[in-house]
């Protein structure tokens, strides 16, 4: 009995140490590092009212990993020609967080625009991850005849050619699959080829966080549920929206690619950085 006892034990520590490993807890920050202005909402957003008008911003997003590590999602963009207003280059804003560009360990990016892609290189020790038919696209057919490079640059495909050829870059197939503990990717919501977007802390009970990236790009495709100006396909967009809205239990936490207003409906680290919580844990 004793024996048996003590086996139980044992098998039920086993249990619970891998029960709170797979309960990985991230916290996770929206970063905006280019503002783009007040807009027109009906040039962006299909089906919007002509006097509808919306704050447009660029961001990416930091998950801080309770085992000290640092993932980004997407990456932002280089300004070569610094023209860019309102620009702060990606890894200069992580400095406000006292986090270095060498400290960034994984990088998942949910589309290759260039605005998501496009700074990839100022990560050096960074592994991408990607879809691979968005990859393969994004390499390929986009620049066929026939193909659709909008929002694509050229450099981008060289740079991720060349992190590829350095072993650095992964590539996921399917919907819905954890691709880190507690981090799941979903497809289908044809932005571009294969976009996707992201469930964070997926194991955990509270802070589930849904970061859309441009599968929603303003709050007002996300409550009217509207389709972009530009996707491969508006009705996939829509049913994409209409999923988003299921996977997480409170709808204030997705967090949709494009909206400023993102920056005043959480905690502020700074102008430029909101920490993105369930608001009883706020």
């Amino acid at each position: 009995m004793k024996t048996f006892t003590k086996i139980f034990t044992i098998l039920m520590f086993i249990m619970i140490c891998v029960s709170c490993k797979h309960a990985k807890e991230y916290q996770v920050f929206a970063i905006k590092y280019c503002d783009e202005g007040r807009m027109p909402a009906n040039g962006m957003v299909i089906g919007a009212a002509g006097n509808d008008s919306i704050d447009v911003s660029d961001f990416f997003w930091l998950l801080k990993d309770p085992d000290g590590g640092n993932v980004l999602v997407d990456a932002g963009f280089i300004d070569s020609t610094h023209t860019t207003k309102n620009y702060i280059r990606p890894d200069s804003v992580l400095l406000q967080l006292n986090i270095s560009p060498r400290e960034i360990s994984e990088i998942i990016i949910t589309h290759p625009h260039y605005d998501h892609i496009g700074g990839i290189t100022l990560f050096p020790n960074a592994r991408i991850w990607m879809n691979q038919a968005d990859y393969e696209y994004f390499i390929g057919t986009a620049w066929e005849a026939g193909g659709d490079s909008t929002g694509f640059n050229r450099q981008d495909v060289i740079n991720i050619k060349s992190i590829n050829s350095q072993g650095r870059l992964k590539l996921v197939k399917g919907d819905s699959i954890e691709i880190m503990p507690g981090i799941d990717a979903f497809t289908g919501s044809r932005h571009t080829f294969e976009n996707i977007y992201l469930l964070v802390n997926s194991n955990s009970e509270k802070n589930k966080v849904l970061l859309a990236s441009d599968a929603i790009w303003f709050y007002m495709n996300l409550e009217k549920e509207l389709p972009i100006s530009l996707c491969f396909d508006s009705a996939s967009y829509v049913k994409a929206i209409k999923r988003i809205k299921t996977l997480v239990p409170d709808p204030n936490m997705i967090i949709p690619g494009h909206d400023k207003n993102v920056i005043s409906k959480f905690s502020r680290v700074n102008d430029n950085i909101v920490r993105i919580e369930e608001k009883n844990k706020i």
